[in-house]
């Protein structure tokens, strides 16, 4: 996220370059008039911190366009392609498989009291230990083809109001792939939510910055989860607590909406980036809760960590890696609800992805491998569902468009 998460939806208004004038040299006739100063050309524009990335990748600096009454709009966007080759894979899946990972296009307003977001286009979300998703059923399964779209009212310096589809503020990994140390989002993700419909607030409070968020959980059209986050920050140093849950229960569920969304989630996401390095640990704390009216006849809960690094090399090469283990609780015999590879299993993975990036492109590998402990047979991996570890190589290339062109 440096990322802390909890800054994902807010806190990113950002003032447009203004014009310098560059005086010309003094006159050497003493009796001449004096010569014009001559506007030079604008400085370049910052790139903006929507959407979110945490490295290694970065984004370019936006192009600037003057959209009349809504005054400067910046557009930048991803374009980039996947594939990926796994053994053990669920009849449902393919030993091999390709796919556009991102071609999207992102329009925003930063300055001003009225602000506004769209993010519009194809994306894929791979994660470790779930099946491969093809791009068309991710985006008519998951969030649309608008995945995130907000107004942001920026009611005083420190002070703003989102209302929209805005990013989750739970979790130390964000959605999409290009705004990742990793390809594929890890198991840990596999239990947060990822895009929220409500209304958030965020307030900025010297080295604190603060979120809270009333909104629709796992993306429910049911506006019952109340989330919050408080972040600190000191040079290098970020922690930040996230915390969400649902204060209603609902029967509702699809791809998108699992049963993790009648639960709650918490987090505790400390980053460290300086020079070269991103250091990222963090522990989660996921439980839903019994209810046999709406079907969990024995609630469970999950815990976990991860810990995700990140060094720059030089000419454009980094080495980010991800390690996570994860346990839930409960038990088959219990009929508790199943939030992994079966009541009371466990998980790790172990994840490297090897990046290059000059300018507008970038290519990067990712090379993961996922072991499932006290699983349930059928829960796990392999045609019969027996298999406790699978190892996925993916492959991910593409461009960052901008405004790439050196300025004069």
């Amino acid at each position: 996220m440096s990322k802390v998460r909890l800054f994902s939806a807010g806190l990113f208004a950002l003032g447009l370059t203004a014009f310098a004038q560059t005086p010309t040299p003094a006159a050497t006739d003493a009796t001449a008039p004096a010569a014009a100063a001559a506007p030079a050309a604008p400085a370049a524009p910052m790139p903006l911190s929507t959407p979110a990335i945490t490295g290694p990748l970065s984004n370019l600096p936006p192009a600037m366009f003057d959209a009349g009454p809504f005054g400067k709009i910046a557009v930048n966007g991803f374009l980039s392609g996947m594939g990926l080759v796994q053994n053990n894979h669920i009849p449902e899946d393919n030993t091999d498989q390709a796919a556009l990972s991102n071609g999207q296009v992102f329009i925003q307003k930063t300055d001003g009291w009225f602000q506004f977001f769209l993010q519009a286009g194809a994306y894929n979300i791979p994660a470790l230990g779930v099946p491969f998703l093809k791009t068309e059923a991710t985006v008519s399964d998951l969030f649309g083809p608008l995945p995130v779209a907000f107004l942001k009212l920026q009611a005083g310096k420190n002070t703003s109001i989102e209302i929209g589809a805005l990013p989750t503020l739970i979790g130390a990994e964000y959605t999409f792939t290009f705004e990742n140390m990793n390809v594929e989002r890890g198991l840990l993700w596999n239990q947060e939510n990822a895009v929220n419909r409500g209304i958030q607030v965020n307030q900025t409070m010297g080295k604190f910055s603060a979120s809270v968020s009333w909104n629709d959980g796992f993306y429910s059209n049911r506006y019952t989860w109340l989330s919050g986050a408080l972040a600190y920050t000191n040079g290098p140093n970020a922690i930040s607590f996230v915390a969400g849950g649902n204060l209603g229960q609902t029967k509702f569920e699809n791809y998108a909406t699992p049963v993790q969304n009648n639960g709650a989630i918490y987090n505790v996401i400390y980053t460290y980036t300086k020079g070269a390095w991103i250091i990222q640990p963090y522990f989660q704390y996921t439980d839903v809760p019994t209810n046999a009216s709406i079907g969990i006849a024995k609630g469970a809960s999950t815990t976990g960590g991860a810990i995700l690094l990140s060094y720059a090399f030089k000419h454009g090469f980094s080495l980010p890696v991800r390690y996570e283990y994860i346990s839930s609780s409960g038990s088959a015999a219990q009929d508790a609800v199943n939030l992994m590879f079966g009541p009371g299993s466990t998980g790790t993975s172990f994840t490297v992805t090897p990046t290059f990036q000059k300018a507008g492109f970038f290519v990067r590998g990712d090379v993961g491998w996922v072991h499932a402990g006290s699983y349930l047979p059928g829960d796990v991996f392999g045609l019969v569902g027996t298999n406790n570890n699978q190892v996925r190589v993916m492959g991910e290339i593409g461009f960052v468009f901008g405004d790439n062109i050196e300025k004069k």
